[in-house]
């Protein structure tokens, strides 16, 4: 445990420093570029949001395509600023194409983080076949979920303890109830009952 606490810190301590790093030169470069006072601060910060927001989905498991489009652009734009200001960019004469990119940025983070935010609908009616009948989109199947074998265990009392005393099977609902886990686990245990 100390030895995994002691990897986390040092990974966290990395991400931090790289952080401060990447943010500071994404608000030279947009100071550079024309946005200066508070716009400049707020560039490093639409950057390093559309970053976790796009890690957020790649984690989450939905829609990994745009996850990894957003987080490219992101990460583009985080490691362009960092090694434009490494010596390779005149701050003091900063290209016209780069004002352009800068001004844009707002734009662009925008539309990601929208559609980052927002999930894809699990199934569509809008759509119909050549019949004028409503297509329905097939529901991705969601990943398996490890139940820990003690609590299948106590998920098997609670079951018995349920017949016993109403006669009936118990439910998903009234098993997730007792159990107080969460739908989708509730599910993984009932499956194994």
């Amino acid at each position: 445990m100390r030895a995994q606490l002691a990897r986390v810190d040092a990974v966290l301590v990395q991400a931090l420093i790289a952080a401060a790093l990447s943010f500071a030169h994404l608000h030279d470069v947009a100071s550079a570029a024309g946005q200066d006072g508070w716009k400049a601060w707020a560039y490093p910060v639409s950057v390093d949001l559309l970053l976790v927001a796009a890690w957020r989905r790649l984690r989450s498991g939905v829609t990994k395509t745009a996850a990894w489009c957003w987080f490219v652009v992101a990460l583009t734009a985080s490691l362009g600023a960092n090694v434009a200001t490494a010596g390779l960019l005149d701050l003091g004469d900063v290209p016209a194409w780069l004002r352009i990119l800068v001004a844009g940025w707002p734009a662009v983070a925008f539309l990601g983080g929208t559609l980052l935010a927002h999930s894809a609908p699990r199934a569509t009616a809008d759509a119909e076949d050549q019949d004028g009948e409503p297509v329905i989109e097939a529901q991705p199947e969601l990943p398996p979920v490890p139940v820990p074998a003690a609590l299948v265990a106590h998920a098997r009392k609670v079951a018995a303890e349920h017949r016993a005393r109403t006669g009936s099977v118990i439910d998903t609902s009234t098993l997730r109830a007792r159990l107080g886990v969460p739908a989708p686990l509730a599910e993984a245990i009932a499956a194994q009952l």
